[in-house]
């Protein structure tokens, strides 16, 4: 055979043998849609990835938004013990008289905590609102203070709150990256009360209201959460929606109308659960390899993670993640369960799409003199 045809016949193996391999190119999704909003963000809620974003972390009004931390300070009230559903709360004239959207409550009336929850929830009430704030913390302000000290809890580093409405107050910002972690610690820590943010009419003192998030009633994966307006605002909705046990949470601020900041929230979304995918990588406490340790009363320790760990990924790219433990030497003995001994790193091609600490499973003693003097020699053979 000569060596041009020699080299033909090799180069048309070595092609089919390529034919042959499964493709594991990293297939990205395409970019977001760019909307016409100042700003806005989409997460997935169980592993907390952005899928899309436009100016997270620019400081604006928050309008009715707001009312996501009064809903989440009276439910963290009512969690304590220091108010209850049955409360009857004592409307005053300043909850009374408060402008902008209002539940109809009447001056001097006593409504229970779970009348004007919803009316704030469904019907954005500002009555309700100021009537909730007092009640918990004796006037709006306190309350407001309260508001702060919650937002600081949850790392919402760019939030000031002056009142429980969202009615425009100088200094009285938010920002959408902030937003975002709101409404995932109401979602996560309050599932029942949540139920509320799907319904889509409330009837208060012979008056039955609507609820401003018309989502609801065009995507029925959308259970939640709230919408906003102030002339300095625009129109703002928070949303949230649930598809093949895959929740999204969109955060979209400054748009022109409510049909705006409908079609733009329903975008994000689509796009989210159209192109992306999210799973369990590890339950907490689950096994993730074991190793060796050296002088300690076992020579082996079980890493493991203490928090469940989710990933988001795009669609169809699963099959291409790696994992690997991160360790920053060789593990000595005495090791304790509650302190980290590295990191499990979970990549997808160049991006890391999860990093997190793991723990010896159990505590591990140092071993005894002989014993460690024998790891100690063997360790000069590593």
């Amino acid at each position: 055979m000569t060596y041009s045809k020699l080299r033909t016949t090799c180069f048309a193996v070595a092609l089919s043998i390529l034919c042959l391999q499964p493709a594991t190119a990293q297939i990205s999704a395409p970019s977001a849609p760019r909307l016409n909003a100042d700003a806005y963000l989409l997460i997935d809620f169980a592993s907390g990835q952005v899928l899309a974003s436009q100016n997270p972390d620019e400081i604006l009004d928050p309008a009715s938004i707001t009312k996501l931390m009064t809903a989440y300070a009276a439910f963290r009230a009512i969690r304590s013990g220091q108010i209850s559903l049955d409360d009857r709360v004592l409307v005053s004239e300043k909850a009374w008289r408060t402008p902008g959207s209002r539940m109809f409550i009447d001056v001097g009336s006593r409504v229970p905590v779970k009348e004007l929850l919803p009316g704030m929830i469904v019907q954005s009430g500002n009555d309700a609102s100021v009537a909730l704030a007092e009640h918990i913390a004796g006037t709006e302000e306190s309350f407001a203070e309260i508001m702060n000290q919650l937002a600081r809890e949850l790392g919402m580093t760019s939030t000031r709150y002056f009142n429980s409405t969202g009615l425009p107050a100088d200094g009285h910002v938010t920002s959408a990256a902030d937003i975002a972690k709101l409404a995932a610690a109401l979602i996560r820590e309050f599932p029942d009360y949540y139920e509320w943010y799907s319904q889509k009419e409330y009837s208060y003192n012979g008056i039955t209201q609507a609820n401003r998030n018309i989502l609801l009633s065009r995507d029925e994966s959308v259970d939640g959460m709230k919408t906003g307006y102030t002339e300095s605002a625009g129109y703002c909705l928070v949303s949230s929606a649930e598809r093949n046990d895959m929740r999204l949470i969109s955060v979209v601020l400054g748009t022109k109308s409510p049909a705006a900041r409908a079609n733009e929230s329903q975008a994000l979304l689509n796009y989210g659960f159209r192109f992306f995918e999210s799973h369990q990588l590890w339950e907490a406490g689950e096994i993730i390899q074991d190793t060796r340790v050296w002088k300690g009363e076992q020579e082996t320790a079980s890493l493991v993670v203490r928090e469940p760990v989710f990933i988001t990924v795009p669609r169809g790219q699963l099959a291409n993640l790696e994992t690997a433990v991160d360790l920053p030497g060789r593990l000595v003995a005495p090791l304790s369960s509650s302190k980290a001994v590295g990191k499990v790193h979970a990549k997808l091609g160049i991006d890391t799409v999860a990093s997190v600490p793991v723990y010896s499973a159990t505590d591990i003693p140092a071993a005894g003199f002989l014993d460690a003097a024998w790891d100690e020699l063997l360790l000069w053979f590593e």
